[in-house]
Parts: C-alpha cells; structure tokens; sequence
C-alpha cells in the first residue's frame, strides 16, 4: 500500500509502531508485520489557536459607559417614531421589507427628507431607479431638502466613496439586493453579495455613527429574501404591509433592539405620497344614519394599539347544491367554525344551505380570536335580515362549545370604542374596569349574545360604570 503524504495531513492516520506501515483506520493487529496493538494515531490537525492582540479600547464598567450616545432622533415621522421605539439611534442599521409597489421607496424618501437638517445630512441611494426617476416621486410627495443627497449607484465601492465625501447622518439604500462588491463572486442578490454588502454597511454605520436604512426584498411567501444571516446582523427588522388595493399601509416591528416588537405605524398611501394616520379607525368603519343587517363593529389589537373594525356579511339564497363561502380580511377557518356554532349552539339552520358572503372594511385583516363574537353576530343579524343596535361592538373569543370567553386588553379596547363615540359593548364576563358612561353587557354564552338582536331582546340592564362601583 502506499505511503500517505505529505498533503493529507489535516486527515487523521495510523501507523504501526514496529514496521512503518500506515492505514487510514483504527486497528488492533498490524497488517504487515502481525504486531498486536502497535497500530496508533498520528498526522492529527494541529490545533489552531488566535494571539491575544493588542487592545484599541479599554474595559470600562458599565455603569461609566456613556449613554447618550445612542439617543434616538426622530425621523420627522412620528408613525414610523413610534415602531422605531423613539426614532433612529446612532450607528443603527435597519431593515425595511415588504412585497413591490407598497410604498417602501415612497416612505423611506418622505423619511430622508424629513431627517434632512443643516446638522443631519441624508444620503439616499437608489440602485434600482435612476435619479431623475426619484426626483419626480420627491416633487410629487414634496420631498426636496438642500440637506438630502441622492446617488444612483449599485457598486459598493463607490457607495463608501460617496459616505466619505457626503458624511451623512443617514443612509438610505434601495435597495440592498441591488449592490455588489467587484471583490465578490456571483451576481448581485446572491447570498455572497448580500453578507458583504450588508456587512460592509454595518461596519461604517458602527464606525461613523451613522444611521442606516436597508430596503429589502420578499419572497413569494412575505419573508425576506437573501440570507437569514441578513436578518441576525442588523439591528432592527420592519414589515411594510398592506393591500395594493387598499389605502392602509401598515408598518411592525419584526426585531428591534432599542424598543419592543408590538408597536405597529399606521399610514395611508394616495397620490400625494404617504401619512400617518394617528387615528385610522376611520379607515375601517363606515358611517350610517341607520344600522343595517349583517354588520358587527370589533375592536383588535395591532400589536399594542386597539383599532375599531367592521365586519360584514350577507346571506343569499344558494342557487348550487355546494353553497358558497366567501371570505374577505378574514380567517376562512375561523369563519367557518362560527358557522358551526351558530347553527349547533345557536339554534340557526337557515345558513347551512345559503351562500355566505363575509368581509371586512377598509382593506384590515382580522385574525385574532378576539373578532369571534363579532363574526357571529354580523352572521346572525344577516341570517335574520335584523339590524343590530347602534353604537354597539362585540368583544370575545367563541369556542366550539358556544362559550364567549375572555381575551386581553378588553380594558384597552373598550377604551379606544369609547373614545370613537360607541356608547355600548358585548363582552365576556368580568370585562374589569369599565369607561364612565360606558353600557356593557356581559355574556356567557353565544345565547346570552344572540339575544342583543331586537327580535329576541330580553329586558336586562346593562352595568355601567357606577353599577359596578
């Protein structure tokens, strides 16, 4: 057999201690010269171990550490403030993803305009547009500034370059799977270029103390295309959502460093660009002189923040042996499953062979339990072609066996219904503290619910807040 050389040492061997000879596996007995457990390891890798290295910055105690300098400034857009926790820190590098055509550019320029200040420059980059492109979406939503720099480029050489002349307190790029480095294979938005991109960016964010904004792509599926690595690397994770359709625009914190994940921005997209919506529950509800059959008002929570729903359906007589089950902002399943329980708890057969129709207003999905009774009763009210009361929302989660059971923050819904003006709520029992003025009442069951209709109202007075005290 021959010998092992020299080029395979970084393979573990063995060789017989009498005769030389060498294998590449254990064994007990030699097999060249007969020799009972002469056979041993050698040509192991040698372990490699780093230098200590000289220290460009000393230890301090924590406590001596300055905190003022990752103080958030504001992007000039409080909606955006608020994901953000406060506004953008020093040296921060955020990711803002979300499908094509949502508004993501058209943000993020309204943001480098407004952050743009005699002490704050902005540097936008675009790699997909060209920049007389960008300056007519500026004109057209207002965002020119003397502050604000704009560059088209895709090589990430020269977007330091630009870093070293512009020396700006914000960078924007759009978007970062458009970038390549020459120093790296593949095209770009291959996983190589996106770690080198994104990493050379990080590193001058840290040493410049320079805020980022990333803009990425998604998937087919919504999650952010590129290396998973991209999303670990960077500070703060935003979704950009929304309905192409629909003027809501929704912005949640995936991943944030310097505040919580559950605040969410609301803004509204038209031809004059994009705003926030501080109060968008009117983009949710529709105003009536008269309540009208087959309508229910909820309150969800989005992230922290409760917003006022509506939620619609219509029963028609079905013209097909399969009736049909049409859904729209809402969970099929969920809706389905109130079908079951309104015909087998709430004693309703009349829906079992009729096409349902059930929606929401203003382009919101509802997907929390917490729109269960309110789901109910907009099908109950169609199924019976009876309005409900006016001023009345639905609070509660319904189980199979027709409970209506409790859910969080019914304190902060109840509050937010309040303040829009509604005067009167259903809500699971023991709701807590309720707003001076507020009727509410509690039910148990999905019967106790399905008497707020006005053809099987019972008289029972409903606890307000004195009652309780």
């Amino acid at each position: 057999m021959a010998a092992r050389t020299k080029t395979t040492k970084d393979r573990p061997s063995y060789r017989c201690t009498e005769c030389g000879w060498q294998t590449a596996k254990w064994l007990g007995r030699c097999s060249e010269c007969q020799a009972w457990g002469t056979v041993e390891e050698y040509g192991a890798p040698a372990v490699r171990t780093t230098s200590p290295g000289r220290v460009t910055t000393s230890a301090v105690p924590i406590g001596q550490v300055d905190a003022r300098q990752a103080t958030a400034r504001s992007t000039g857009v409080p909606e955006l403030d608020r994901v953000l926790g406060g506004g953008l820190v020093p040296g921060a590098v955020v990711l803002v993803a979300g499908e094509p055509g949502v508004g993501k550019s058209t943000l993020l320029l309204d943001v480098a305009a407004k952050a743009a200040s005699d002490e704050h420059r902005t540097l936008y980059v675009t790699g997909e547009e060209s920049a007389s492109q960008v300056r007519m979406r500026a004109d057209r939503i207002k965002a020119i500034d003397d502050h604000l720099y704009l560059a088209a480029e895709t090589d990430l050489a020269t977007i330091l370059g630009h870093l070293d002349a512009v020396k700006p307190s914000l960078l924007i790029l759009d978007s970062v799977q458009t970038v390549a480095s020459p120093e790296i294979d593949g095209a770009p938005g291959g996983m190589a270029q996106v770690r080198e991109v994104a990493g050379a960016l990080i590193r001058a964010s840290k040493e410049r103390g320079m805020s980022t904004l990333l803009v990425g792509h998604v998937t087919k599926d919504g999650a952010i295309a590129g290396p998973r690595l991209l999303e670990h690397l960077v500070d703060v994770v935003l979704s950009f959502e929304g309905d192409r359709h629909a003027r809501l625009r929704l912005v949640r914190g995936v991943k944030n460093r310097y505040g919580t994940t559950d605040e969410v921005g609301c803004f509204e997209l038209h031809d004059e660009g994009i705003t926030g919506l501080a109060d968008p529950s009117g983009l949710f509800l529709t105003r009536r002189a008269e309540p009208v059959p087959g309508t229910c008002l909820t309150v969800t929570l989005e992230g922290r923040r409760p917003l006022v729903a509506e939620v619609q359906a219509l029963t028609v007589d079905s013209q097909i042996p399969s009736p049909r089950r049409t859904t729209s902002g809402l969970e099929t399943s969920r809706v389905s499953m109130m079908l079951a329980v309104l015909e087998q708890r709430g004693r309703i057969s009349a829906l079992g062979k009729r096409d349902i129709y059930s929606a929401t207003v203003g382009g919101v999905k509802l997907s929390e339990p917490a729109a269960d009774l309110a789901i109910a009763l907009a099908l109950a009210s169609a199924a019976s072609d009876t309005p409900l009361p006016k001023n009345l929302v639905a609070i509660g989660e319904v189980g199979l066996a027709g409970e209506v059971r409790r859910v969080t923050g019914v304190q902060r819904r109840l509050s937010e219904a309040h303040r829009l003006g509604f005067t009167h709520a259903l809500v699971p029992t023991d709701p807590g503290k309720i707003p001076a003025g507020m009727k509410v009442i509690e039910v148990a069951d999905i019967g106790d619910a399905l008497r707020v209709l006005p053809r099987s109202r019972k008289r029972e007075a409903p606890r307000d807040a004195e009652d309780r005290r």
